[in-house]
């Protein structure tokens, strides 16, 4: 079974933040800065939201708002939604869709300690099944 904590040990665990009272312009460029689709918007320690090019373009874009006036905060989705770093990369899969969402936030005992992403999840689930695919094979083929 592939966890959480398998998808972060590959990818990484740095988390890229935002704060709620920084301008949309601000954010875009740091997402760029990482090459990254998406921020936390964390308030001190605490996770608020999460910033996305997804609400850039349908809460800013779409609305005739301004990056350079408008505040992450009025533009952020929320509320965040977050794993274990023991939970399983089905229930991932499953949290994502019920809550139509393409990020979840890695909390382990109220710290947050990484973000996957549903191309991390459904990375990992490919990778998992052309494992067994291959175990499969070489059963079949008495190796």
């Amino acid at each position: 079974m592939i966890t959480v904590l398998t998808i972060l040990r590959q990818k990484g665990s740095e988390v890229f933040h935002v704060a709620p009272d920084a301008k949309v312009l601000d954010a875009l460029r740091e997402m760029a800065a990482h090459n990254c689709g998406a921020l936390v918007v964390l308030e001190g320690n605490r996770p608020l939201g999460v910033f996305s090019e997804r609400d850039y373009s349908r809460k800013v874009v779409l609305l005739g708002r301004t990056s350079r006036e408008t505040r992450v905060r009025e533009c952020m989705s929320t509320p965040v939604i977050d794993v274990a770093p023991d939970a399983c990369v089905y229930r991932c899969m499953s949290l994502m869709t019920e809550h139509r969402c393409r990020h979840l936030l890695v909390m382990d005992r109220g710290k947050l300690t990484g973000v996957i992403s549903i191309g991390d999840v459904v990375k990992a689930v490919i990778d998992d099944q052309q494992s067994t695919i291959e175990q499969l094979g070489h059963y079949i083929a008495g190796v």
